[in-house]
C-alpha cells in the first residue's frame, strides 16, 4: 500500500500571528471610536436636557404671568407669588434650582432684574422679570413680562 503525503495549503504560525495582531488593532480602534461617539452623545443629551428645562421654566413663567394679575417678589424669601394665596403659584429661587409649587427646575439661572411699569424695582409688585446665569453679554437669559390690564392700574 502506497501512502502519498500531500501537502495541505495553510497559514503558517507567523502568518496567523500577523492576522491576529491586525485584528486586535482594528477592534481596539473600533472600541476607542465607540467611546468617543458615546461621550459626544452624552454631551448632546445633557445639553438638550438643560435647554428643555429652561424652556419649560420660561413657558411656565409666561403662562403664570399672563394668567394672573398680581405678581409679588419677596427679596427676603427670594420668591415670587403669582396670583393670591388661595389660587396662585409660588416660585422659589435657590442655588442650583428653582421651584414652582411641587415642580423643580434644575438650572443655574438666578433672578437678575425686576421691573414694574418699565422701572427697575428691588421687590414688591412686578410685571417683568429677567433671569440670567451671569453678567456677560453672551450668558443665558430669560425675560418674561406681562401686559398690564386696567386692574393693575386701579391700585
Amino acid at each position: 500500500m502506497l501512502i502519498l503525503h500531500k501537502k495541505l495549503k495553510a497559514l503558517t504560525l507567523s502568518e496567523m500571528l500577523v492576522v491576529l495582531l491586525l485584528t486586535i488593532i482594528v477592534v481596539g480602534l473600533a472600541f476607542s471610536i465607540l467611546g468617543l461617539v458615546q461621550k459626544q452623545m452624552f454631551g448632546i443629551r445633557d445639553n438638550y436636557e438643560k435647554r428643555t428645562t429652561d424652556n419649560l421654566l420660561r413657558h411656565g413663567l409666561w403662562v403664570d404671568f399672563n394668567s394672573h394679575s398680581q405678581i409679588e417678589f419677596s427679596q427676603k424669601n427670594s420668591s415670587i407669588l403669582v396670583g393670591d394665596e388661595l389660587r396662585g403659584k409660588l416660585y422659589g429661587f435657590y442655588e442650583g434650582y428653582i421651584t414652582r409649587d411641587l415642580d423643580t427646575f434644575y438650572t443655574d439661572l438666578k433672578v437678575g432684574k425686576l421691573y414694574f411699569r418699565g422701572e427697575e424695582v428691588a421687590e414688591g409688585t412686578i410685571d417683568a422679570l429677567e433671569l440670567s446665569n451671569g453678567e456677560k453679554e453672551d450668558d443665558k437669559k430669560i425675560f418674561v413680562f406681562k401686559k398690564n390690564t386696567a386692574e393693575d392700574f386701579m391700585n
